[in-house]
């Protein structure tokens, strides 16, 4: 038996999860957010009793510490020693990292080069390895990488129409991103559906958002690409955009930072509606927002595009699988994305919708819908407890 911790550190956040492994029992969970910032809240999670501690905290590290006497507080652990290794989630591992790696000095600058392909993300994610290497000395630290799982995609997918000396040279191709949870998702539909060969379309939706097709359980194709920038529309970010429209708007004077801030902190639904929170979009809808409900319906047409576009790729699919935290938990969106498919084999059941059902297509559907919740802190922590 071990204690898995794992961690993934935002630039402004820690969100942590200590596991008892094999067993996969979680011992406790919690955020820190606010990092940095007047305020600071530590929520967590413990026996299934949930709290809230306010502090000021001016580092990640400091986080960590609060975290680490939190820990040995609560009983979870004794000492830092008690942890026998810390998973880290990072975002981008680029074309090199297609597995659970353990953590090196090389592995560190590895990681802090490709910060430029995930500048909102790497950056904080080696952050947390640095702090946690300080935090818990003794434990064997372990990368996973969101764009591993997605290394199986075949080179006809993943390769842009762009000079191909310069695309290998710079390393420019479709990466993939949210691989833990598409990776833990697609085993548990297989699993559901008991059926290893099933043709799946994941649908990840949350603050961001993205859709692979599976087959075989691996990844052959995935929206989002060489950042986590393109394909649907999330929660600031835009999602797919034609790039004429970039080099018009650089023809009116803006930068790569300022395109950059546009694209990925203020567009998507918040650009459309003045809020990135679905449910407050919703809400909006709900009281005849005009803006808010071409919201919706942008959001839905281009997931219901995703669907079509991977039915035609994988010749056919077996289940359309709803989750994250918008997926898991929307109705309407649900809904909103599974009207008017027959085309494809999938009625949707609005009943079995409402009552947050696993499966929520008629009987009829030739195409399982379903509703699984996601558990990355889980599969990070397999991966790392593999790895050991």
């Amino acid at each position: 038996m071990s204690k898995i911790f794992v961690l993934n550190c935002g630039s402004s956040s820690l969100k942590f999860q200590l596991l008892q492994m094999p067993e996969e029992k979680v011992i406790i969970s919690g955020l820190v957010d606010k990092i940095a910032l007047d305020g600071s809240t530590l929520t967590y999670t413990f026996d299934e009793v949930k709290k809230k501690l306010y502090h000021n905290i001016p580092t990640h590290q400091e986080a960590l510490k609060l975290v680490s006497s939190l820990l040995t507080e609560v009983g979870a652990i004794r000492s830092t020693e008690e942890v026998a290794a810390i998973g880290h989630r990072v975002v981008h591992g680029g074309s090199k990292f297609n597995k659970t790696t353990k953590v090196t000095e090389q592995v560190k600058q590895e990681i802090e080069e490709l910060a430029a392909l995930a500048p909102l993300h790497n950056p904080a994610n080696l952050k947390g390895i640095e702090v946690a290497e300080a935090v818990f000395p003794l434990a064997t630290q372990v990368v996973v990488f969101d764009t591993a799982f997605h290394q199986t995609i075949p080179e006809r997918a993943y390769r842009y129409a762009i000079p191909k000396e310069l695309a290998d040279q710079e390393k420019i191709r479709l990466y993939g991103f949210h691989g833990t949870s598409h990776q833990y998702v697609s085993r548990q539909a297989l699993k559901y559906l008991n059926k290893p060969d099933a043709k799946l379309v994941i649908l990840h939706l949350g603050n961001g958002c993205s859709a692979t097709a599976i087959q075989n359980g691996q990844s052959i194709d995935h929206s989002l690409g060489f950042g986590p920038l393109s394909g649907l529309v999330m929660g600031t970010r835009s999602g797919d955009i034609d790039p004429s429209v970039l080099m018009y708007l650089m023809g009116k004077g803006y930068s790569k930072d300022d395109l950059s801030q546009l694209l990925n902190k203020q567009s998507g639904m918040l650009g459309l509606t003045g809020s990135s929170d679905l449910r407050e979009v919703t809400e909006k809808h709900e009281q005849g927002d005009q803006d808010a409900t071409l919201a919706l319906d942008i959001n839905t047409y281009r997931i219901k595009k995703f669907i079509g576009a991977y039915a035609a790729i994988l010749n056919g699919i077996d289940a359309v699988v709803f989750t994250a935290g918008i997926g898991e938990n929307s109705k309407l969106i649900r809904e909103m994305v599974c009207n008017e498919m027959e085309f494809h084999g999938i009625h949707f059941d609005a009943d079995k919708n409402q009552r947050n059902e696993i499966e929520i297509s008629s009987d009829k559907s030739n195409v399982k819908v379903l509703v699984i919740p996601t558990n990355e802190e889980l599969e990070i922590a397999k991966q790392t407890y593999a790895l050991l």
